[in-house]
């Protein structure tokens, strides 16, 4: 997959975070720039131009994670993951009042790192990610908006294809009804987490055995575990 290297900025005043950030994403075949400080970090979002995605920490010495977000968004829409040490609920509404894209709390995986970069610059369009998405012998081609599982075609409604790749995206993860309603249904939607309960099961029904990859997570919401249906 040929893409010219997508740039991303990194910004957090701890090095070892910064150092780890940068392997895997290079891995990838990102662009890693580094910023120390907020204002450092401005200062190189508008030298740069043409960063895809920034990656954001909220507590940070001369300008903190918000005045950051705050100064980009007068100028531009680019994608921005706020790293946070608080899983704090208020912050989160804050951030996304502010526009910020998506939260990873620390500590995190690399890998859920790399998975909700990938998916952040999907959705923006940004993405040098390829257009098929596989696990567990479900198969999602974007560009069609087509899905098969095992080799067989399968018809879904748009929202169940959007929900489908939503879960392929973030395998492993436990995603909220909330987060999911805000992924999937975008905040125009005003309905309740029923609506997801009765796409997902849906969804399930339609795909066979395989619906059982949808794990339900009593009180909170579900988790697509590609591993999970042969265990029923």
């Amino acid at each position: 997959m040929s893409m010219d290297k997508v740039k991303i900025l990194i910004v957090d005043d701890e090095a070892r975070m910064r150092k780890l950030v940068k392997d895997f994403l290079s891995r990838e075949g990102y662009d890693v720039l580094e910023a120390e400080n907020g204002e450092q970090a401005v200062d190189l979002f508008f030298e740069s131009k043409d960063i895809a995605l920034v990656l954001l920490d909220v507590m940070m010495p001369r300008m903190d994670g918000w005045q950051v977000t705050r100064e980009i968004r007068q100028y531009s829409k680019v994608p921005i993951i706020m790293l946070t040490a608080r899983g704090d609920e208020r912050d989160e509404l804050r951030g996304f009042e502010l526009g910020v894209d998506e939260y990873i709390a620390k500590p995190f995986s690399p890998k859920i790192l790399v998975a909700r970069v990938n998916a952040v610059l999907r959705r923006s369009g940004k993405g040098g990610a390829e257009d098929i998405l596989e696990a567990g012998g479900i198969q999602i081609d974007r560009a069609a908006h087509q899905v098969s599982v095992d080799g067989e075609y399968v018809e879904l409604s748009f929202k169940e294809f959007e929900l489908l790749t939503y879960f392929v995206e973030n395998q492993g993860i436990a995603l909220s009804r909330e987060k999911i309603l805000n992924a999937v249904w975008n905040y125009d939607y005003y309905g309740d987490a029923r609506t997801i309960d009765t796409h997902v099961k849906k969804l399930r029904s339609k795909m066979g055995a395989k619906g059982e990859m949808i794990k339900t997570i009593w009180g909170m919401g579900y988790k697509f575990d590609p591993n999970g249906a042969s265990k029923g």
